[in-house]
């Protein structure tokens, strides 16, 4: 493995220290007081860098990441909030949602709250609030890789309704900073049912600046709604009074060959010393097919969504009216495999 400006093997590495944690790996955590008690981590340090907390309370999500001990996230102003506090219905899910690098959207409704066949669907779904089971943290050697590997099962039922289980694998290797994230959905149940995801990635301060370049593969870009100007969607500015949020739809993706699209934003004077660090998300495109992007430069609010995702975010009853909505057939799995990935310079 690659450490500190050289390559280690695995001896070379342990005969230096008395224990691998002291350069890295996963422990698991529990916040203790307020809203958030009760919320459990598993904190993961690449030893690179990069430090993320994935908290199986919440969806199995990615809550918080720094690089070199400044953050590269955006935190609501929720906090963290355990799910206990969550109320599905209407646009309540803005009252407990964490923010962080990752909330998942799903995976029954995505977007706007609707009612689509006498069913009330509340904004984004259920999974970010719903707590994983079968949780494992580990770290281990393969040969001279330090492998750190967290893994989840989230599951989103009800009697005489959709039985869907999403099963997650995040990983990671000592030495780099690159998250891998591997999703499979799979419908457990026995009829077949509507299907929605979107991966939620939130960027903020002081990763994201006017100093920051965003780079996006759309040859399109569309705003949700039609008064909105497209013209200045990938350039940013100081927090403003009353900004009113901005969503834009990413279309004709560039892929590479193996459908590959891949979102870069830069900034170039990311730390004191002014090195360049550029954080790109990347995924496939085959069962993720869109791109939604959420611009908010509100005071307080100053965040970039760099959403993929299946589906628009104007809610289920929508994407049936429209022909667009996926389904899951009985036993029928979907896998969607994304990439963070930071380099520095």
């Amino acid at each position: 493995m690659k450490l500190f400006g050289r390559e280690w093997t695995k001896r070379e590495l342990l005969s230096r220290v008395g224990n691998i944690a002291q350069i890295g790996g996963v422990k698991r955590l529990t916040y203790s007081e307020g809203k958030a008690a009760g919320v459990e981590i598993i904190e993961v340090r690449t030893g690179a860098g990069l430090t993320f907390h994935i908290s199986p309370t919440l969806g199995f999500d990615i809550t918080f990441a720094e690089y070199n001990g400044v953050p590269l996230t955006w935190q609501s102003p929720n906090g963290i909030v355990n799910p206990f506090f969550y109320q599905p219905n209407g646009t309540e899910w803005l009252k407990t949602a964490s923010g962080g690098m990752l909330m998942t959207c799903g995976l029954l409704q995505v977007g706007s709250p609707c009612e689509d066949n006498e069913e009330q669907l509340g904004l984004h779904g259920e999974i970010h609030h719903t707590p994983a089971k079968n949780v494992s943290a580990t770290a281990y050697w393969d040969e001279d890789d330090y492998i750190i590997s967290a893994s989840g099962v989230v599951e989103e039922t009800s009697i005489f309704g959709s039985f869907l289980q999403l099963r997650r694998e995040i990983k990671c290797y000592l030495g780099e900073n690159r998250i891998m994230i591997n999703d499979v959905v799979e419908n457990i149940g026995f009829e077949e049912a509507p299907h929605m995801i979107l991966y939620h990635f939130n960027l903020g301060f002081p990763f994201i600046t006017s100093d920051t370049k965003l780079d996006f593969p759309s040859q399109k870009v569309v705003a949700r709604n039609e008064h909105v100007a497209i013209e200045n969607y990938d350039k940013w500015n100081i927090p403003q009074k009353d900004y009113e949020e901005r969503v834009y739809y990413h279309e004709n993706l560039k892929v590479d060959e193996n459908d590959q699209a891949k979102v870069t934003m830069e900034n170039p004077v990311f730390l004191s010393d002014k090195r360049n660090l550029a954080l790109e998300i990347s995924w496939n495109t085959r069962n993720l097919p869109n791109l939604i992007q959420w611009k908010m430069l509100q005071e307080g609010i100053y965040v970039l969504g760099v959403e993929p995702s299946n589906c628009h975010v104007e809610g289920r009853s929508v994407e049936r009216e429209k022909g667009t909505l996926s389904y899951l057939a009985p036993g029928e799995e979907k896998h969607y495999y994304l990439v963070v990935n930071l380099n520095t310079n």
